[in-house]
């Protein structure tokens, strides 16, 4: 493993990727970083669906208007769901498991690239969720909140450049309306 300062500079969202496949060793610790991410009240709210098929992989790149062709080259995608009659925060549960996911990915240099699927449309004006949902026989009472692609990097990115940060977004003791001005 990196150390954890480098794993967070040097992760960038990836979305070109190789033709090759994961191995399933890499595809298993990926889903074990899920399945051990924090959750409310330990209510595991999420499930996950896996796809590899390539005729799949191409049905899902069309779920929404913008930001999802990508799909189309990875070799692994994960749906994100989640039921919220099981947790009122599973937005935020199912957002950690997927970073979790991604920052594994990365630590074994594997990119990644999250496609929000939640409150977006294709371009038939459909929701996303329901475009999914029906590809994949998802149920009902399933919310699909994202598709985390995965693959091995077809091109490199640059580490997050720390020159970049943007510290007047943080505010200390309380908030500081000047900050804002400046």
């Amino acid at each position: 493993m990196k150390d954890f300062k480098q794993l967070i500079i040097t992760r960038r969202s990836t979305r070109k990727f190789t033709d090759e496949p994961l191995e399933a060793g890499q595809v298993e610790l990926i889903l074990k970083s899920a399945l051990m991410s924090p959750a409310s009240k330990s209510s595991n709210p999420w499930q996950f669906v896996l796809v590899e098929d390539k005729e799949m992989l191409e049905k899902l790149s069309l779920a929404k208007k913008h930001g999802s062709k990508l799909i189309a080259g990875c070799t692994l995608a994960v749906i994100v769901l989640a039921d919220p009659t099981r947790s009122d925060v599973w937005i935020e549960d199912a957002s950690i498991a997927s970073i979790m996911m991604q920052l594994q990915a990365e630590d074994l240099g594997i990119g990644s690239c999250w496609v929000q699927i939640r409150e977006r449309f294709t371009d038939a004006d459909t929701p996303s969720d329901d475009y999914i949902r029906n590809l994949l026989d998802i149920p009902a009472q399933l919310q699909v909140l994202s598709v985390i692609a995965f693959g091995n990097k077809a091109q490199d990115r640059p580490p997050f450049d720390e020159e970049k940060l943007q510290w007047e977004k943080v505010h200390v003791g309380k908030f500081n309306i000047n900050q804002l001005i400046d």
